[in-house]
């Protein structure tokens, strides 16, 4: 009897095991993601499964075969403990290439009871150009011809090799005319691809450019550097380079019809959203409520959207905190994000409407004026739930002072309990006067302006420093590019021009190191400030190479 019971008491263990793991399975989301939507045919992308649990069930991905090679497949498990809390997943890579070109979907793929949603993807005709017969060569390309002031401009280098390489070096982008900041966009990202017949292996990096005033971009071509390892010998280190690109930047146009004070902001897409600390259909009067209005960008930095002031009436008192700044990197540019808080409180009870927001913005792919809204909201003030009761006025009843007067009593006022009253109505009033002022804001002290970006303090710093080297100023290069320092290495700053110049690559260390000979050389020869302008275009940092191993080891036991 015993026996049997254990045995039921493990067939029930087992079916509720399995119960839990296919519920668990039922309520797991499943996430398909791709590295990238527009590719070439022949050309290989990577498509991710991502279910946010850990499941021992393997997707469905039989539906890819229909029009897509599928080649390597590899898996990765995660698990992470936030405050005690357990969370896991699992993600399935997979290695793809299409079969044909056109507008293609990735369709569902199945995991139990959930399956993720279709990925659309753009397959283009394989480009047949090649630059020569060479086994290496680099490209680069714009998305826009011509852009606009402060507009995004993404630029795109690959690097094609169907050999093998050692010690590879892509250099950073050489961008000569109008001033501009650069910021990487997205990680880099290595695939393969086949160009007539020819495989090769590709490494794409994206750079995001926005141009600080009208003119034109020059881009110089890209440079590549690496030896070439044919036929089991290595050749000498040989650089490969990409054509030019030229790129017309227009001025700011004219405000749009109805928004003359518009503030120029050209952006890929714009999103506004807002969200509340509590329902304000049900606010007490005096009591704080605090709005979030957060400002989505596609193309564009945080530091460029505009201030938005919501308009609020008389009837409600505002006041704004320091706004939240966010830009984060992918394929299509920079995605900023302003978040903006302001503490709101109402004075009097009654229903107040806030106004619609209204944001213009340029598109930048459409080249038109466009409009980000968010509508107008409704805010109920109620009476203070605090206020202070009126005491009820008590009237003296005339039988009752008949009755008195009949038996002969007489009623004295005193002028003692007059003073405990006066005493008593003063206290009272006073705490009314004290519960009032408690409940006004407190006045915020004016913040001083946050300070600029770094990167904005090192551009002007390279900006003062390439003027410097145009006019042959060589104390104003030094005070210049050790003011970047200071920026780049805050904990150990370069003290001289000779340490800077250790710190960074070619070819501006060796345009500094002439600067250091002509002001300290025993022949006092001159330097190049035209090549030193040129190389202050941007700065390499070299990185530290850890220390090798100690040199002293022990000999072997059976030395040859």
């Amino acid at each position: 009897m015993r026996l049997r019971f254990r045995r039921r008491i493990k067939a029930l263990s087992g079916a509720w095991a399995l119960a839990l793991m296919m519920i668990g399975s039922a309520e797991a989301a499943v996430i398909a993601t791709v590295d990238r939507s527009d590719i070439e045919l022949n050309e290989s992308f990577t498509l991710k499964i991502t279910v946010d649990t850990a499941i021992d069930i393997e997707p469905d991905a039989s539906a890819l075969d229909a029009e897509f090679f599928v080649g390597t497949r590899s898996q990765l498990s995660n698990t992470t403990i936030v405050n005690g809390q357990i969370s896991r997943s699992r993600t399935w890579t997979y290695v793809l290439m299409a079969k044909r070109e056109g507008t293609l979907q990735i369709p569902p793929i199945i995991i139990g009871a959930e399956q993720s949603k279709p990925v659309p993807i753009n397959v283009r005709a394989p480009s047949n150009s090649l630059p020569g017969e060479a086994d290496i060569f680099v490209t680069t390309e714009v998305d826009h011809a011509s852009t606009f002031v402060q507009a995004q401009l993404l630029y795109t280098i690959k690097v094609y090799r169907s050999v093998a390489t050692r010690q590879p070096r892509l250099s950073e982008p050489d961008i000569r005319g109008v001033e501009v900041l650069i910021e990487v966009a997205g990680e880099e990202r290595s695939y393969e691809s086949i160009l007539n017949g020819k495989a090769y292996n590709v490494v794409e990096r994206v750079y995001a450019i926005f141009p600080q005033e009208s003119g034109q971009v020059a881009i110089a071509p890209a440079r590549f550097e690496a030896r070439v390892l044919r036929d089991g010998r290595i050749t000498g280190r040989k650089i490969f380079e990409s054509e030019a690109i030229d790129v017309v930047v227009n001025p700011i146009p004219p405000p749009p019809e109805g928004f003359p004070d518009a503030v120029w902001f050209p952006a890929r897409e714009v999103t506004l959203s807002q969200t509340w600390s509590r329902e304000p259909d049900r606010l007490p009067a005096g009591e704080p409520i605090t709005r979030h209005i957060t400002v989505t960008a596609v193309g564009q930095l945080s530091t460029q959207i505009p201030v938005i002031d919501p308009e609020v009436g008389d009837t409600i008192k505002i006041y704004p905190d320091k706004p939240e700044l966010r830009d984060t990197a992918e394929a299509s540019g920079i995605r900023a994000v302003r978040r903006d808080q302001y503490a709101m409180i109402g004075i009097s009870p009654g229903e107040v409407h806030l106004p619609e927001l209204q944001l213009p913005w340029w598109n930048i792919d459409a080249g038109e004026w466009q409009l980000a809204s968010l509508p107008g909201t409704i805010i109920n003030i109620l009476p203070s739930a605090n206020a202070a009761a009126v005491p009820p006025v008590v009237t003296e009843q005339p039988a009752l002072q008949q009755q008195l007067n009949a038996s002969g009593n007489q009623i004295v006022q005193s002028s003692f309990w007059r003073r405990v009253s006066g005493v008593l109505a003063g206290i009272w009033l006073l705490t009314v006067v004290a519960w009032w002022w408690s409940r006004q804001p407190v006045s915020r002290a004016p913040r001083e302006p946050a300070p600029p970006p770094i990167y904005k303090q090192q551009a002007r710093f390279l900006k003062a420093a390439r003027k410097a080297a145009q006019a042959g100023d060589g104390a104003g290069i030094r005070s210049a590019l050790l003011g970047w320092g200071r920026l780049e290495w805050s904990d150990n700053a370069p003290l001289n021009i000779g340490d800077f110049a250790n710190r960074v690559a070619m070819p501006l260390s060796t345009q500094l190191e002439h600067l250091c000979r002509a002001d300290y050389g025993p022949s006092q020869e001159s330097f190049d400030g035209e090549a030193l302008a040129k190389s202050l275009r941007s700065i390499s940092v070299v990185r530290e190479e850890k220390e090798g191993r100690a040199t002293d080891i022990l000999p072997p036991l059976m030395p040859a």
